[in-house]
């Protein structure tokens, strides 16, 4: 095999901590309106909208674009 680094973004990221990151970055009200879904919008939290991006893929993807477009403004730790 070889000992590359994978050139995906999401490589070794789990969605929690990508959720993490978006709602610490723009907030549940902004996300809401980049992404409108139920779980952003009405009595958001992290873990309910864990849940139902898990079960959901086209949501999830939504998420995932908008974490992958948004990893240059996000400060360093």
């Amino acid at each position: 095999m070889e000992n590359q680094k994978s050139k995906d973004p999401l490589h070794g990221i789990t969605l929690q901590k990508i959720v993490e990151k978006l709602v610490d970055y723009y907030g549940f009200d902004t996300l809401g309106e980049l992404i409108p879904i139920k779980c952003f919008i009405e009595n958001p939290s992290v873990k309910s909208s864990l849940t139902f991006l898990r079960k959901t893929d086209w949501a999830r993807k939504k998420v995932e674009n908008l974490y992958i477009k948004s990893i240059s403004k996000f400060p360093e730790n």
